[in-house]
């Protein structure tokens, strides 16, 4: 799934005021931390992760690998605090705009 300019900035605007659900911590990404995002993930559709230490390479760097592990999409990264999103196909509680 593909998302416009128009779309990330709404998704942005939404995640604003939500507090990270899930941390990475010294163990970094394991099986488990994968399978507690997806589950995360699925409920909520838009969150946030932060991840301790690291410098900008690795944020980047964990930040695709979760989205390719979750089959999601980063919205956004700002300091140590990942922004990824994965639409229901039923029932979502987004109303993505679409771009004319």
């Amino acid at each position: 799934m593909s998302l416009t300019q128009k779309q990330i900035q709404y998704l942005k605007e939404k995640a604003h005021s939500l507090s990270p659900v899930v941390t990475i911590g010294q163990k970094g990404i394991t099986e488990s931390l994968i399978k507690e995002l997806d589950s995360s993930i699925e409920n909520h559709e838009l969150l946030k992760v932060k991840i301790m230490g690291g410098d900008r390479d690795s944020r980047t760097a964990a930040a695709e690998e979760l989205s390719r592990a979750t089959s999601s999409e980063t919205i956004q990264i700002v300091g140590n605090v990942i922004t990824l999103f994965r639409q229901k196909k039923k029932d979502s509680k987004f109303s993505l705009p679409k771009d004319k």
